[in-house]
């Protein structure tokens, strides 16, 4: 039995009558750009998330970009960002004119090194960090590095892209970030019909410089002081993810549910299977599985012939990648984020997985490693 990696068709019994009502009425009232229902987005997800406010834009890695302008970032400034992230982290800084320093990762949570970043502060006193919740978890040292950014005027920006759903001590990740950033792309745990983001803060002041920088620079319509561009949340990405909000408890149990099984059943076979770290609840978004790198390709290859989708988030090191060359300015650490991307495996896990899914997952996958 086939099992993709993701299936993004795994609908409620009425959830696409229920959108295709929402289309209507947005066609209808022509809220194709903005209006009422984004602001009715930004409300729900203010509540969900215990942020102060939250300003939606037109997509993740936009919403990083309005992140770093609306602290001050830009040219020559100095951004420390994980060696294992999504490109999409390294670009930001660099399309704003800073130049990146990527430090490598905790192998225990997959996380940022705490203390590889606070060396890397001391020596080159950066304008702000970036540290990216990766997998569906975070730090384990999350409030250490909150508390570490805000004695030594480090403007700290959370990339919680991966993190919707994602509890810390109980409460959302979002709670108390001077900056978060979120992708709302399709493949997302929410996710919308589209590309969208949103920049969640605990300033009010923060708020009203991102949502002028996202609307180019707009303080009146044609009254403009600063400098922005475009990146305004869609109407129908805005009414998409309101009414995919409602089932979002639904869904996160299914998904936590599946990921469970998976580390209860790979603890048995004896494969290295990551689990967040104790102060949270995961969100379900990624299995991550890690493999000897030398037999990963054996492994992928029995899974490929038996239909089983896989991933590798993500492939390569931000250090590594061709395009950084030019524009990094330091790297902290070793190879574990190297070593990470060479031996992570992605098991397929998404929303409403049937048990007998799961089943042929972990049977085939007992097979590729010859347990």
């Amino acid at each position: 039995m086939p099992v993709p990696f993701i299936d993004l068709k795994r609908f409620e019994p009425d959830f696409l009558s229920r959108w295709a009502e929402e289309c209507a009425h947005l066609t209808k009232t022509t809220q194709f750009v903005g209006g009422p229902v984004v602001g009715k987005l930004e409300e729900k997800l203010r509540a969900l998330s215990g942020a102060v406010a939250v300003v939606g834009c037109a997509n993740g890695t936009d919403a990083l970009q309005l992140a770093l302008r609306a602290v001050g970032v830009g040219e020559g400034d100095l951004v420390l960002v994980p060696d294992a992230t999504f490109w999409a982290t390294f670009e930001a800084v660099v399309n704003v004119g800073a130049r990146p320093i990527t430090i490598d990762i905790d192998p225990v949570d997959l996380q940022m090194d705490f203390d590889l970043f606070v060396s890397a502060v001391e020596t080159h006193k950066p304008k702000a960090a970036i540290l990216v919740h990766l997998y569906g978890w975070g730090s384990a040292k999350l409030a250490a590095f909150r508390e570490f950014c805000k004695k030594k005027n480090v403007f700290l920006i959370e990339d919680g892209a991966q993190a919707h759903g994602v509890t810390f001590n109980g409460d959302s990740i979002y709670k108390d970030a001077l900056l978060s950033t979120v992708s709302f792309y399709p493949a997302k745990v929410l996710g919308s019909c589209g590309d969208a983001g949103a920049v969640y803060t605990s300033s009010t002041e923060l708020a009203d410089v991102v949502r002028k920088l996202g609307n180019h620079g707009r303080t009146s319509h044609y009254g403009h002081g600063l400098i922005g561009w475009n990146s305004r949340l869609a109407g129908f990405d805005a009414g998409y993810l309101n009414l995919s909000i409602e089932y979002m408890d639904a869904r996160l149990e299914s998904r936590r549910k599946v990921a469970a099984r998976y580390r209860d059943e790979f603890r048995k076979l004896g494969v290295k299977f990551v689990a967040p770290p104790a102060a949270y609840q995961e969100n379900g978004y990624l299995s991550v599985a890690l493999i000897d790198p030398d037999k990963r390709a054996g492994v992928e290859a029995v899974l490929k012939e038996n239909g089983i989708g896989f991933g590798n988030v993500y492939p390569g090191a931000m250090s590594k990648q061709p395009g950084a060359a030019r524009f990094l300015h330091a790297k902290f650490g070793g190879d574990n984020a190297d070593t990470l991307s060479r031996s992570v495996l992605n098991l397929p896990l998404f929303a409403y997985m049937t048990d007998a899914e799961v089943d042929e997952v972990i049977r085939v996958f007992a097979k590729a490693i010859g347990r």
